[in-house]
């Protein structure tokens, strides 16, 4: 399938997907916060062409997600990539559901604080209560252009 850029959507998801959205891009930011941080490390972990990594860690070096230093090289995650951890995590729990079938999920979170089990859960940041996918509706925001502010809150229903 031909790259299509996003560049004519006021949207955060086609903008992120512009730089994650390639095949394999989350995996190669799995496996470098899984420890894998060179090259050879990160292609046996995934079997992926050498050519297919190399333009992966070149995007997500370029956007900041990861940072490359040495020789040989590590590749390191950055702030800006450890803020998609979420992404991975809610990546990882939709699988665990719907994919890992009855031997159960590959991978389990661990809290270090506590050292238990942790299911991740998201968070309303003014009232702390746990938030679900019938819970939330999105209105226009701050950047919003003239046909998004025209818009209502959505959906309106589920």
């Amino acid at each position: 399938m031909p790259y299509r850029a996003f560049d004519d959507q006021n949207c955060s998801i086609a903008r992120t997907l512009a730089i994650v959205g390639e095949r394999w891009t989350l995996l190669v930011l799995r496996d470098v916060l899984l420890g894998n941080r060179r090259f050879e490390e990160i292609r046996r972990s995934l079997g992926v062409a050498s050519n297919i990594l190399s333009d992966r860690l070149a995007t997500l070096v370029d956007h900041g997600v990861l940072t490359r230093s040495g020789e040989p090289p590590e590749y390191r995650v950055t702030e800006k990539g450890l803020d998609l951890q979420p992404v991975l995590v809610a990546l990882m729990q939709w699988g665990d559901r719907y994919t890992a079938g009855e031997a159960g999920p590959p991978m389990v979170h661990v809290h270090t604080a506590c050292g238990h089990d942790a299911d991740p859960r998201l968070h309303c940041s003014h009232c702390g209560e746990t938030l679900t996918a019938r819970e939330l509706r999105v209105r226009p925001g701050p950047g919003a252009d003239e046909a998004q502010r025209a818009l209502p809150l959505r959906p309106a229903t589920r």
